[in-house]
């Protein structure tokens, strides 16, 4: 794909009028349509999508759109007037009306299919037909990509209505799941993980759809009422979105050779991909087959580092199979993520996720999706033996790069200058049985307390505590001890300030995100922009009532409760 050359842009941009002459669809222009698709986008009944990289597809409008919050800092990135964000014209597209935007925008969006598989195993049950031919962007449709000072963002409508991969369902987000990845989205991007960003989202003032959820108080694990939610669409943007899933499906494709373009599809993606997100890392002018191995060296060093990040920020992604691993390797579809407050290696929020998504088994699941990744590129290296060959290496060395990841992640929220196995061992075992915070416990360490009392903020002192309390301080301060011994090699200062920078003070609990839905689902949006306020500025000292409201141990009255502990996929 030839390289587009950035524009010079006004200084803000205020209107779509600005903002039109910017974009650029790489995606609708390079690669394939679906034969059967529809040049108008009036494609959204479930059916089988037989080849082709995308459908044309037209968002659904949702009813009388009302602004609930956008993103300060991206809209400062993209040289955007913050007035746009409720603009007339801003509101109706980017509440899924692209009647009227001026060209060159497109009046017409896409969706594009993609193949599932679940911690390496590959599935066809999830597709209506049997055949992964129904599987893909059920809600979401691109409605613009757009090269802006010289960076390429795709924008995508969540919950913009039925597509061909809706497997029957509404298309429809509801504001509950959209205020949770909204605000993520803003807080992994503030924490410095790398993910998708949230540009702005509307709620409809009159359209609800029903939902299974929990009612008040209820500790089912299970949802166990239907209710009435109002639907939103939020705008999330990327310098693409696609997805290890969706190589997959191509790869699946060329190998059972399901079609006489199927190889051809493949490769086109993968070439895709590597102009999309690669092409500041691998030369454009190599042979496809040396591109590939790069390119799987390049994503196995981000997606390790991506993991040991959310680890180390107490994110847990919930449910990690490859349709949600982006390919760019940030982190994508905040379903039925959270993060951690009690520290417990086999955390997981998710009620359908099981143990292989759990919190610490984040690294072997990505090992999973990363075979997936590089099954999916091999059929283009059959005629290559010594590429392929190389490709084998990389995904064999998987677990010694992600073993190093991890470890040189811990040794910096210790600030270690090695990773100690046998001291972190010790460590967590404690947490684990005290039991302590995650966020709160990393947070009080970087002030390098002299005693464990600081530390005991962050105890949330259950039965094992209460049973022997001064057994457990007794180790607590003897731990304490041997970390200090390994840490002073650097002043106070200095060694105080960079644990500071990884360890973050203010995390996304999901107790916080609960009133701020239910605030606005009545209207009110005020706690929402608080905890985007306090949430972007993670690392920092705050004022002494948002550190009483935000810096502080879950209460036991919400413990086990549904909605707030664990939630299902139901958005």
């Amino acid at each position: 794909m030839q390289k587009r050359q950035p524009r010079e842009i006004p200084t803000i941009v205020a209107t779509l009028d600005d903002l039109a002459p910017l974009a650029d669809y790489s995606l609708m222009d390079t690669l394939n349509c679906d034969p059967e698709g529809k040049a108008n986008g009036d494609d959204h009944a479930p059916r089988q999508v037989l080849s082709g990289h995308y459908v044309p597809v037209n968002p659904t409008p949702i009813e009388n759109p009302e602004y609930v919050a956008h993103s300060h800092n991206l809209f400062r990135e993209l040289g955007f007037a913050d007035g746009m964000a409720q603009s007339d014209e801003f509101v109706r597209m980017f509440s899924g009306d692209l009647s009227r935007v001026p060209e060159p925008m497109r009046k017409v969006g896409w969706a594009c299919g993609y193949a599932l598989s679940i911690y390496g195993t590959e599935f066809y049950q999830q597709c209506p037909f049997q055949t992964g031919n129904g599987y893909g962007d059920g809600r979401a449709i691109s409605v613009l990509e757009a090269v802006i000072n010289g960076q390429r963002w795709e924008m995508q409508l969540k919950g913009a209505g039925r597509t061909p991969y809706c497997r029957g369902a509404d298309g429809r987000a509801v504001l509950r799941s959209s205020v949770r990845e909204f605000l993520a989205q803003e807080h992994m991007h503030a924490l410095g993980v790398p993910t998708s960003r949230s540009l702005i989202l509307y709620v409809s003032k009159t359209e609800t759809v029903r939902r299974p959820w929990y009612s008040e108080g209820s500790r089912s694990i299970d949802p166990d009422v239907l209710i009435s939610e109002p639907v939103a669409i939020s705008t999330r943007v990327a310098p693409s979105f696609i997805r290890v899933g969706q190589l997959e499906l191509f790869s699946r494709r060329a190998r059972k050779k399901e079609h006489p373009q199927a190889m051809e599809e493949l490769e086109k993606i993968v070439l895709h991909l590597i102009d999309r997100e690669y092409g500041d890392v691998i030369d454009q002018t190599l042979p496809t087959a040396e591109k590939i191995v790069l390119l799987a060296r390049e994503f196995c060093s981000r997606l390790t580092s991506l993991v040991a990040n959310w680890i180390r920020v107490g994110y847990c992604q919930g449910n990690f199979n490859s349709d949600n691993c982006a390919a760019g390797g940030f982190t994508l579809d905040y379903g039925p993520f959270g993060f951690i407050n009690v520290f417990d290696s086999q955390y997981q929020p998710w009620t359908g996720g099981g143990q292989h998504f759990s919190f610490l088994n984040q690294p072997a699941a990505a090992e999973r999706n990363f075979h997936s990744f590089c099954s999916a590129l091999r059929p283009l290296l059959t005629a290559h033996q010594d590429c392929l060959r190389q490709l084998d290496e990389i995904q064999s060395d998987f677990p010694k790069v992600m073993q190093q990841q991890m470890e040189n992640m811990w040794a910096a929220k210790l600030g270690l200058d090695a990773f100690d196995a046998a001291l972190f061992r010790e460590l967590a075992m404690l947490m684990m049985q005290t039991p302590a915070d995650y966020t709160m416990f990393f947070r009080e360490l970087s002030s390098l307390p002299d005693d464990i009392g600081p530390l005991k903020k962050s105890f949330y002192k259950a039965r094992s505590y209460a049973a022997d309390p001064e057994g457990i301080d007794k180790r607590w301060s003897a731990w304490l001890k041997k970390w200090k011994a390994f840490t002073q090699s650097r002043s106070r200062e200095e060694l105080s300030s960079e644990m500071k920078l990884v360890n973050p003070k203010y995390s996304l609990r999901e107790w916080f995100v609960v009133p701020a839905y239910k605030q606005a689902a009545e209207g009110s949006y005020s706690l929402l922009r608080e905890l985007q306020e306090v949430m972007t500025q993670p690392y920092a000292e705050q004022s002494e009532g948002v550190e009483q409201k935000y810096y502080r141990l879950k209460p036991p009255e919400l413990f086990e409760v549904g909605g707030s502990s664990h939630y299902s996929c139901s958005s």
